[in-house]
């Protein structure tokens, strides 16, 4: 199995913590020179300094606010200039729980700024070397809400479809320039972001956070939460030469807690 990606260049976004940390070390172990992308410099370059290396190749940083969206095309398309991306690992923080009906409007703007449209920008920056190299992987990081929606999660579940979506149309738009674009779609994992859930629902409910994290793993098959690094290892191997036939599908990876086929 192919899953060498000496020569290649991947920019992963959220890489500071989490999931995009976890991606960025999987996928310099594959030989893949990594930029990680998010907020703040200081977290990037622990993050960069500890990825796994070669003589010959250098990992980068660079530190943009996926909100501003101005600020993320113009850092992005000077980075790509001097370093051409092959490999887009798109993976930014959810939005604030809460159910739709409540959320005011400006929740469900900033909440496709950050996704959708910032998606959007990055997608265009580094299509033109991926077209160049008529081959190139891109990869978001989405929810299994895209299936089934998250109670509580309103703002959420709206935008996660939207993404979708686009996602797909893409993988059938790009697929003949040698470009895959699919989705993967995490389910209880041990982030920042399954905290913030945990906390929200303990508040909403009075319940201990015990008793909500019991609630949930026990919804799960394998009974447990996911490392971010078993989520990781998906989104590397969708990054692979050995997944070249692999497009346009929305991959979960939820110990098989979704009920739907």
């Amino acid at each position: 199995m192919d899953l060498d990606l000496t020569g290649r260049h991947a920019l992963v976004c959220g890489g500071s913590e989490g999931i995009g940390r976890a991606t960025a070390h999987e996928l310099a172990l594959l030989g893949a020179e990594v930029t990680v992308l998010a907020r703040r410099a200081d977290a990037l370059a622990i993050v960069r300094d500890a990825l796994p290396t070669v003589p010959g190749r250098r990992h980068h940083l660079l530190a943009v606010d996926m909100d501003d969206t101005d600020g993320l095309r113009t850092a992005v398309e000077a980075h790509v200039a001097a370093h051409p991306v092959q490999i887009l690992v798109n993976n930014t923080g959810g939005p604030p729980g809460g159910p739709a009906h409540a959320a005011p409007s400006q929740a469900f703007v900033d909440a496709f700024r950050r996704h959708l449209l910032a998606g959007q920008i990055l997608v265009q920056a580094v299509l033109p070397a991926m077209r160049d190299a008529h081959w190139g992987r891109i990869v978001n990081v989405v929810s299994t809400s895209v299936r089934e929606p998250i109670a509580g999660l309103g703002v959420s579940n709206t935008v996660r479809g939207a993404v979708a979506g686009w996602a797909k149309t893409l993988s059938r738009e790009l697929a003949g320039d040698g470009i895959t674009v699919n989705n993967v779609l995490p389910g209880y994992t041990r982030t920042g972001r399954i905290e913030q859930i945990i906390a929200d629902r303990s508040a909403r409910t009075g319940r201990s956070s015990d008793a909500v994290i019991a609630e949930m793993e026990a919804s799960v098959p394998v009974g447990r939460f996911a490392d971010a690094a078993e989520t990781a290892a998906a989104i590397a191997f969708l990054c692979a030469p050995a997944a070249a036939y692999i497009n346009g599908v929305s991959l979960p990876v939820d110990g098989g807690r979704m009920a739907s086929i």
